[in-house]
């Protein structure tokens, strides 16, 4: 099972599930982040925390916790 938090920079996947709840899950469906969506990793912080991601044509930032949650195909 991939998750978005093991892909190096460059690298692409497709969404299968996001195992977040509550008000973040709202908020990351809201940013278009949504199961069968193809998403790629730009780049890391330098420690690590946050990840930047390309999806739908535009770039996010979000925690590396988050990024555990979102399985991959």
């Amino acid at each position: 099972m991939n998750k978005l938090s093991d892909l190096k920079p460059g690298e692409k996947g497709i969404i299968k599930s996001i195992d977040l709840e509550g008000a973040i899950k709202i908020r990351m469906t809201q940013l278009g982040i949504t199961e069968g969506e193809t998403v790629r990793v730009e780049k890391y912080a330098p420690l690590g925390d946050p990840i930047e991601i390309s999806i739908r044509g535009y770039n996010l930032c979000f925690r590396k916790s988050e990024a555990e949650k979102i399985i991959l195909i």
